[in-house]
C-alpha cells in the first residue's frame, strides 16, 4: 500500500453537501488509496481519514466552517456484529460456491430497517423469491428512507443484518441466489 496521501482542497461553491457526493467522494478516495482529506463547500468542512488496514471503512467528520479544524472527535471504535444463528444461510447451501451467489451490499451509511413499518413484516424472509427492483430493505441516512431494492432475481439465502442495527458503505446486508431462466 502507497505512504500517507493527505489532500487538502478549499473553497466554497456556494452549495451545501449532499449524501451522494459524500459517498462518491469516499469512493474517489478508496480507489486512490488517499488517507486523508479535509475539504469545505457551502459552509461545511469534511474531513476524510482512512486507516491503514484496507479493511477499515473510512472515517467522515462534518463540522461547521467556523469549527477550528483541529478540533476533530476520535472515531469510534469498531464493534463486532454478531451474526444470529436465524439468518445464516441453510446447511445444504454452504456446499455451492461463491459464484452462484449474488451479494446485495449497502450503496450508503445509515440505519437498517427490514420493514417498512415498527409493526410491519419484513420486506423478505429467509427462503423468500424476489424480483429484480423488488424492495429488500430501507435504510435510514440522515433522517431520509432509502429502499434498498433487489439487482437479481432468486431467493433470499442469507440476510446479514438485523432491524436498526447501524451499516457502512459497502457492507453486505443480503446474499440471492440468482434464479437461472432456461
Amino acid at each position: 500500500m502507497p505512504g500517507k496521501n493527505t489532500t487538502r482542497a478549499g473553497g466554497s461553491s456556494g452549495s451545501s453537501w449532499n449524501l451522494k457526493e459524500i459517498c462518491e467522494l469516499i469512493d474517489v478516495l478508496v480507489e486512490r488509496e488517499i488517507s486523508e482529506f479535509e475539504m469545505e463547500k457551502g459552509g461545511v468542512r469534511i474531513r476524510v481519514k482512512r486507516g491503514n488496514s484496507p479493511a477499515e471503512a473510512p472515517a467522515v467528520t462534518v463540522l461547521p466552517a467556523n469549527a477550528s479544524p483541529t478540533w476533530v472527535p476520535p472515531p469510534p471504535p469498531p464493534v463486532p456484529v454478531p451474526r444470529p444463528a436465524a439468518a445464516e444461510a441453510p446447511a445444504e447451501g454452504a456446499s455451492e460456491s461463491a459464484e452462484d451467489l449474488h451479494i446485495i451490499k449497502s450503496p450508503i451509511v445509515g440505519t437498517f430497517y427490514a420493514s417498512p413499518a415498527p409493526n410491519a413484516p419484513p420486506f423478505v424472509q429467509l427462503g423468500d423469491v424476489v424480483q429484480v427492483g423488488q424492495a429488500l430493505c430501507i435504510i435510514e441516512a440522515m433522517k431520509l428512507m432509502n429502499e434498498i431494492e433487489s439487482e437479481v432475481a432468486g431467493e433470499v439465502v442469507r440476510i446479514y443484518v438485523e432491524t436498526g442495527q447501524p451499516v457502512e458503505y459497502g457492507q453486505s446486508l443480503f446474499t440471492i441466489r440468482p434464479s437461472h431462466k432456461i
